[in-house]
């Protein structure tokens, strides 16, 4: 048993961990004293890595917060505008796994803020030194090597969470979980996601290349820890907009299509070129990027203000060349973890460059939906599965 400070609040005491059997924990606290909270971000994260892992074959990543992902990616190789927005433009190397988590954290920044880092394989110095710069509550790898163990017992004055976790645990086939003194047991979910999910393609458009295949793959497997309601925008390997516990359907496809917008719109030259004066902080940086992007640029370019944060006062993007910049966002694949019951959605998802879709189906407005996909010759693939997760 480990005892914890508190639960998800301080006023609930006691609180602890523990193995139903009475068996040792399947993980190590190598460093810091993890909460409630953060455990849960951990056990979910880890899993969706570990299954990210097995489906692909690379590497992966997650961001986590409040028991949903903010971020999760595949450790391909960062483009040159991918380490300006990420803020590593001029680091050489970097090995893959610190690309993951790189991508992972750069889905959606703002969100990441304070994040619990899981991560499929061994924590190595360039993913823990890119860490040591980040605001971060905790991290869950299966190793971690000694320089990289080092580098994370420095931040949080020294009190980082830091976990290590038994690759070799598997968890018991029924589970159960008590709320309001009552006890639930249902049968874990290891349902598994795979290219044979995607075969079932009743749109005209039935071609799905390698690549999509695999942002399907991630998709899915992203929604499958992420509390329900929720969609997930995926691109080369990337979540790159995530809406999760929405009580409608739309408005997860509209969060996760306006945070995919958004990703995008860190790309604009505009954006990259932002004056920031010397020795301003990552967290700094991505508050005025959320600004100078939303409604609220006159504030932070009001006389007075900008000279904090800006050497040279900038010009804000309009709304034209915001929307004009958006639309060329293209090659994104939307997955849902039930399915559309309305056209709207699609027609939603194509706003944020959607051009493939997949979703259980089962909704009495199927044709509808598969209707509004052809209209945009987009390819949807019905897996018949739902991945609700609470």
């Amino acid at each position: 048993m480990l005892e914890l400070k508190y639960g998800c609040n301080p006023n609930q005491k006691p609180a602890s961990v523990s193995m139903q059997d009475g068996s040792d924990l399947p993980f190590t606290v190598l460093n810091g004293r993890p909460g409630y909270i953060n455990l849960l971000d951990a056990f979910n994260a880890w899993q969706l890595v570990q299954e990210l892992k097995a489906a692909t074959g690379h590497c992966a990543a997650a961001s986590f917060k409040h028991v949903s992902p903010a971020g999760v990616a595949l450790g391909y190789p960062l483009t040159d505008v991918e380490r300006a927005i990420y803020f590593v433009d001029g680091i050489a190397e970097l090995s893959p796994m610190a690309c993951a988590y790189i991508r992972a954290r750069g889905a959606d920044r703002l969100c990441s803020y304070g994040d619990w880092v899981a991560l499929s394989d061994t924590c190595d110095a360039d993913t823990a030194r890119y860490l040591q710069g980040e605001v971060s509550d905790g991290i869950i790898a299966p190793d971690y090597t000694p320089e990289a163990l080092e580098i994370l017992k420095t931040k949080k004055k020294g009190g980082y969470n830091v976990v290590a976790m038994d690759v070799s645990y598997v968890p018991t086939a029924v589970e159960t979980k008590d709320v309001f003194g009552i006890t639930f047991t249902q049968g874990h979910n290891d349902f598994a996601i795979n290219k044979a999910l995607l075969e079932n393609r009743p749109t005209d458009n039935k071609t799905i290349t390698d690549a999509t295949a695999l942002d399907m793959i991630v998709a899915l497997i992203t929604l499958k820890y992420t509390q329900s309601n929720s969609v997930c925008y995926v691109k080369n390997g990337q979540a790159i907009g995530i809406g999760a516990g929405q009580q409608s359907r739309i408005h997860c496809t509209r969060l996760a299509g306006s945070k995919a917008d958004f990703w995008h719109l860190r790309q604009h030259p505009a954006v990259l070129a932002l004056p920031f004066v010397d020795g301003i902080r990552r967290p700094d940086r991505d508050n005025a990027i959320d600004i100078f992007l939303g409604d609220e640029v006159d504030d932070l370019l009001a006389e007075g203000t900008w000279q904090q944060t800006f050497t040279t006062k900038p010009t804000p993007l309009t709304t034209a060349e915001k929307k004009a910049w958006i639309a060329q966002l293209t090659d994104v694949t939307v997955g849902s973890d039930a399915f559309f019951p309305f056209g709207d959605n699609v027609e939603r998802a194509r706003k944020s460059g959607a051009t493939a879709i997949v979703q259980p189906g089962g909704s009495i407005r199927d044709d509808h939906v598969i209707a509004m996909a052809n209209k945009y010759n987009m390819v949807m693939a019905f897996t018949g599965m739902r991945l609700f997760h609470h």
